[in-house]
């Protein structure tokens, strides 16, 4: 291990799908790594006392199994590949030579050069995966990570649409920028998100952004978890508006990583607003929206000719009876375009009471699409007299979006 800490390492793909993972810290470290984990397939166990909100939501939605305890003696059994990310130098040491007694590979995330195997800058372009490694003593010429990350960012680039090269990977500006990273395909990013994300020191991250993009930071970059669990904990607008500006006087470059686009349904304004009062310098970068992303992703065009002239995006975290509502639901009712719902599952079976009282069709076709543009995407086809029904019987969660319209009816592509 350390002492061949220079010898180069074997470049080899683990194809882990349905394999057993272990993965011991529930941090940020374990917030990076896990998306390209399930992308990959692999039957993942996250050993810890506690997680992130982003692990837990990866916890509540079924993708991950969680033994909430410290690591111990015997967690590695019939592990094929195990990451040692606890915060614990004694407890790494110890995780490695189980792996190295059980001939399981093993990362250690804190003292890479002594675990077995170590983790590539990746990124991945029209279905071909990039992984770059530097090997040799650390330094210049050595394993640099950063090095590894900017080669990588510069062969993405290239193979993307030949714009963007490793320099842009600099100088770092301080301040914010507000970046939508779209419905959550990492290809979906636009290409200054993407770079602005290169360029960054410290990146605030919702649980609905690109996750997988996270796995290609740089190990300096710290990331910093703002995620909101729908229904659960969430960390307080205040505390995150906090967050940013004290990185950013800090002369940090920050990006805040939000899903979507930062001004629907984002609160992207209201950190722009407090940036601002704090005279920080602000960036706003658009993202594709999952109100017509996630629909046309599965073959659902918000419009169509003859069929919908007009669409209308609605949050649906409030249901029609609260007081707190600000939508006009009969008004919605008596259109004949397509309505797109989001942050709609839980109160789903009233607002389609809703508008069926006011006027809307009880056998109008919908569509919810959860998890869209996602390896898990999923796709629930019912009415509006049954979709509250279908999406329980089918155990639909969020993220989702709910298409209402004849346009759910048009042919489908292909």
């Amino acid at each position: 291990m350390s002492e061949t800490s220079a010898t180069p390492a074997y470049p080899v793909g683990l194809r882990l799908a349905g394999r057993r993972v272990v993965m011991v810290g529930g941090g940020t470290v374990a917030q990076r790594r896990l998306p390209a984990l399930l992308t990959a397939g692999a039957d993942v166990t996250v050993v810890a006392p506690e997680v992130t909100p982003s692990v837990e939501a990866m916890v509540a939605g079924g993708e991950i199994t969680w033994e909430r305890r410290a690591w111990r003696p015997g967690d590695l059994a019939d592990a094929w590949y195990a990451l040692a990310a606890t915060d614990d130098p004694e407890v790494n040491a110890a995780i490695v030579a189980e792996a190295e007694s059980r001939r399981v590979w093993c990362v250690r995330t804190d003292d890479a050069d002594e675990g077995t195997a170590w983790t590539p800058a990746t990124g991945r372009s029209d279905g071909i995966t990039v992984a770059v490694l530097t090997s040799g003593a650390q330094g210049a010429a050595g394993r640099d990570p950063r090095r590894s990350a900017a080669v990588r960012d510069a062969i993405v680039a290239r193979l993307g649409d030949g714009t963007l090269v490793a320099e842009q990977r600099g100088p770092r500006t301080a301040g914010v920028a507000l970046v939508g990273g779209g419905p959550g395909d990492p290809d979906l990013i636009t290409v200054r998100g993407r770079r602005l994300l290169a360029q960054a020191d410290v990146v605030v991250a919702d649980r609905l952004g690109p996750r997988d993009l996270l796995d290609e930071l740089p190990p300096h970059v710290e990331v910093i978890d703002a995620a909101k669990i729908p229904y659960g904990r969430a960390m307080a607008q205040e505390a995150i508006n906090a967050v940013l500006v004290e990185h950013a006087k800090a002369g940090r470059s920050v990006v805040r990583l939000k899903g979507g686009d930062p001004f629907v349904f984002g609160r992207g304004m209201e950190e722009a607003e407090q940036l601002a009062a704090e005279g920080v310098q602000v960036t706003v970068v658009p993202g594709i929206s999952s109100s017509i992303s996630v629909p046309g992703a599965v073959g659902i065009p918000v419009t169509h000719r003859g069929v919908a002239h007009e669409f209308t995006v609605v949050s649906g975290h409030v249901a029609p009876d609260d007081p707190r509502s600000l939508v006009d639901w009969p008004a919605l009712a008596r259109l004949r375009g397509t309505l797109v719902l989001l942050m709609a599952v839980e109160n789903l079976g009233a607002i389609a009471a809703a508008l069926c009282e006011h006027g809307r069709a009880d056998d109008t076709p919908v569509a919810i699409i959860q998890e869209g543009t996602m390896a898990t995407e999923r796709r629930v086809d019912a009415t509006l007299a049954t979709a509250a029904e279908r999406a329980a019987a089918e155990e639909v969660r969020p993220p989702a979006v709910v298409v209402i319209g004849d346009v759910v009816s048009v042919r489908q592509l292909g």
